[in-house]
């Protein structure tokens, strides 16, 4: 895969793409990142990329020119056109399921922004899809456009090293993940639950599914509800 950023700030990636999950992948050739400054596209002297909202009303919004010329210039490298990312709280949320799918892709174009937002004849113009990592407000892009980056990266084949760790994140499977115990086997009174220390895989996997049920529940009953409907009229009399 081969992902593009398109930033005003390339160097505030410089560290999260230098370490861990990131650089392995990058160092073993299942990712290509490249980043572009979309001010090396700006047509005057100042290398101005924002203006004043038609309309009037507080702040900067990003012109479509530069925008439009890193785009081109950048899909015109490959072969195969990247897919276009626009980061922005006015985005459909990021899910594990969107984050699935857009492993599967051989090239993504994540574009950052900055400032009020994004004339929006970018977004119609480059036929963009708008995700969003939550809804609050960052001063850019750049940390949205790094959620997405590890998210998909640690799903392609390889990146982990154990082939079955994505399986277990939580929402894989819709639920939150269930609680794990690692040594010591008592800390400060508090004991690994028996059932782990049993030996017995199938009884082990079903207390796993029960707290990944009952910890949704509790947690993020927004989750629940969802995962519940998923469920066949059958198992939701069991759940």
């Amino acid at each position: 895969m081969r992902i593009d950023v398109l930033t005003l700030f390339p160097e505030m990636f410089d560290a999260p793409l230098s370490y861990s999950i990131l650089k392995r992948a990058q160092e073993q050739d299942i990712v290509k990142i490249v980043l572009s400054n979309i001010r090396d596209f700006a047509t005057d002297s100042y290398r101005k990329v924002d203006d004043k909202p038609y309309g009037g009303g507080p702040g900067m919004v990003m012109m479509p020119g530069p925008v439009f010329d890193c785009v081109e210039h950048v899909q015109a490298q490959t072969e195969e056109p990247g897919h276009v990312i626009l980061l922005t709280p006015q985005g459909k949320p990021l899910t594990q399921h969107k984050v699935v799918e857009l492993s599967q892709r051989p090239r993504l174009i994540l574009i950052a922004g900055r400032y009020e937002g994004f004339d929006e004849r970018i977004r119609t113009g480059l036929n963009a899809e708008a995700i969003s990592i939550g809804d609050y407000v960052l001063s850019g892009g750049e940390l949205a456009a790094m959620v997405l980056i590890d998210a998909v990266v640690r799903l392609m084949p390889g990146a982990l090293g154990d082939e079955d760790s994505p399986a277990d994140d939580s929402f894989s499977d819709g639920l939150l993940e269930y609680p794990q115990y690692t040594r010591p086997e008592v800390f400060r009174d508090m004991k690994v639950p028996d059932i782990l220390l049993s030996g017995d895989h199938g009884k082990i996997a079903q207390w796993r599914k029960e707290q990944s049920i009952q910890r949704t529940k509790q947690w993020r009953p927004d989750v629940y509800e969802t995962y519940l409907q998923s469920q066949p009229a059958q198992d939701k009399k069991k759940i």
